[in-house]
């Protein structure tokens, strides 16, 4: 089934030209917003599964937008769109439920795989933000004492590869079990870390010191 994604940018050039690419890709292009606010209305009238969210835009920028839409419209898969790996950005759109974070000299096969990865529920992470992501990490409390570890080994093995970027499939594929099992045992660590997603998870597991980012 055709995945049904929205834009928003506020460079009408740029917004055009992704339209266009994601079309070629095969994507529904529901709605295109000028601006974080427009996206909001958008987000809530058209209802598309995934929505492609420049960082930097006027009237509302696309964290505080993301914010809004996952309140409003929690199905909403958001994938951010940023010119630079700021770990402060990161860490906020982290906060306010992105499910992807691509810096924009990615290509257009890259924004795909995001875009199809987030309508399946996977988190897509450019690899120059995982750096900026481990770095946030770092920032964080001081690492869990030993005992306090509260994740299964099969779960911790879960978790590395999502930190390593695998996919459902991937880590089904990597650990001979089904794609149920793999689900199965991401529910029973967001339950444990607290994890919304599996950013945020990966995020907890790293702090932590359950997994490492290389």
């Amino acid at each position: 089934m055709t995945i049904r994604l929205m834009l928003a940018d506020d460079h009408r050039m740029l917004r055009e030209g992704l339209s266009r690419s994601m079309r070629e890709e095969g994507f529904d292009v529901v709605a295109e917003a000028r601006n974080g606010a427009e996206a909001v209305q958008l987000a809530t009238q058209v209802k598309p599964e995934v929505i492609l969210m420049d960082v930097t835009m006027p009237e509302l920028d696309g964290v505080e937008a993301c914010r809004q839409i996952r309140e409003a419209y929690p199905a909403a898969r958001i994938v951010m769109l940023t010119m630079h790996a700021d770990q402060d950005v990161l860490a906020n759109a982290i906060r306010a439920g992105a499910s992807g974070y691509l810096v924009k000299d990615c290509s257009t096969n890259e924004i795909a795989s995001a875009v199809r990865m987030a309508a399946a529920g996977d988190t897509a992470l450019s690899p120059q933000l995982a750096a900026t992501m481990l770095n946030e990490v770092r920032r964080m409390d001081q690492p869990v004492p030993e005992q306090e570890r509260v994740v299964t080994k099969r779960e911790e093995e879960v978790l590395q590869l999502i930190a390593d970027g695998c996919s459902t499939p991937e880590v089904a594929e990597q650990l001979f079990i089904s794609q149920k099992t793999v689900k199965n045992h991401l529910a029973s660590i967001y339950q444990k870390l607290d994890a919304r997603d599996r950013t945020q998870a990966v995020l907890s597991a790293v702090r932590m010191g359950i997994v490492h980012l290389d």
